[in-house]
């Protein structure tokens, strides 16, 4: 004769058997339980280098601190139970003891916060360029004078909003190799001149080039060393610059998305074959697009 479970005694039973089977895969070593998932990494990456970004905790603060490097206003994020300070290390900073001035929103005098900045030694290139492009003529070197003095204009933008802390990791804004790394000590036609100040990526002409993180386009133009080339603000001092393209597809005050196209890589300005060359600067300084980028 069949046995019958009342429907209450079954539910208990269903129950504890949930228990145990709980209690026994936590008794299971962890190895067979899988990966143990592992908190998100915090966009930028810190690195404390020349070309390397501080991330200066400021505190807890009922509405957001103002901070300076100099007088340069810094990006800084957070909320009222931690404001972080973005601070971007130029290449030519000399290793040592560094500071940033913060002032309070509530008032009150500002404090200084000190970091250090340490060493890193950067690889060496040797490239051969046509010999018009090292040492300029007279137009060539009056033409530069004028693109330094506007693009120092466009590289002082401060804009808000500011971007969302959540998404400060970026997107590899074109597909291909990374042919020349941030910071090489660059040796043109046996003169040295200064450090490479962004990411190559080879690729062929034509290929497309998208925005890495949401911006609005504040510059575009065809300079005598960068070619062709889109500048993008991102808010807070962050911005990005694509060079060398074939195709410019925006114009000033444009609105894009993360992956949305500004143009094609290409082999306009000082080059030695088509890549894209991409610049991030955070507070006017060149820092490296790599601790934007998951690997």
């Amino acid at each position: 004769m069949p046995t019958h479970h009342h429907p209450l005694t079954h539910r208990r039973l269903t129950r504890r058997s949930a228990l145990l089977g709980g209690l026994g895969l936590l008794a299971l070593p962890a190895s067979h339980l899988g990966a143990v998932p592992q908190p998100p990494a915090v966009w930028p990456q810190a690195s404390q280098v020349p070309g390397g970004i501080a991330r200066l905790s400021l505190g807890p603060a009922k509405a957001r601190p103002l901070a300076y490097a100099g007088d340069v206003p810094l990006l800084v994020l957070g909320d009222v139970i931690e404001w972080t300070a973005l601070v971007g290390i130029a290449l030519a900073t000399a290793p040592g003891e560094a500071s940033i001035m913060v002032q309070d929103a509530n008032g009150g005098g500002p404090r200084q916060i000190s970091y250090t900045v340490v060493p890193k030694q950067y690889q060496e290139q040797r490239l051969k360029v046509s010999p018009r492009t090292v040492d300029l003529s007279p137009p060539d070197q009056a033409r530069y004078e004028r693109e330094r003095a506007h693009l120092a204009t466009v590289m002082a933008t401060f804009s808000e909003p500011l971007p969302l802390a959540s998404i400060l990791r970026m997107q590899v804004p074109t597909p291909g190799r990374r042919s020349s790394s941030f910071g090489l000590r660059r040796v043109f036609n046996g003169q040295a001149r200064s450090p490479h100040s962004g990411m190559d990526i080879a690729a062929s002409t034509g290929t497309p080039v998208v925005a890495p993180l949401p911006g609005r386009v504040i510059d575009t133009g065809d300079y005598f060393f960068n070619g062709n080339t889109v500048w993008l603000d991102h808010g807070g001092g962050l911005l990005s610059m694509m060079c060398h393209l074939s195709a410019v597809d925006v114009k000033p005050g444009d609105l894009l998305k993360t992956g949305e196209r500004l143009g094609a890589v290409g082999a306009t300005g000082r080059v030695t074959g088509p890549h894209l060359h991409w610049g991030v600067l955070l507070n006017r300084a060149m820092v490296d697009p790599a601790l934007f980028l998951l690997a």
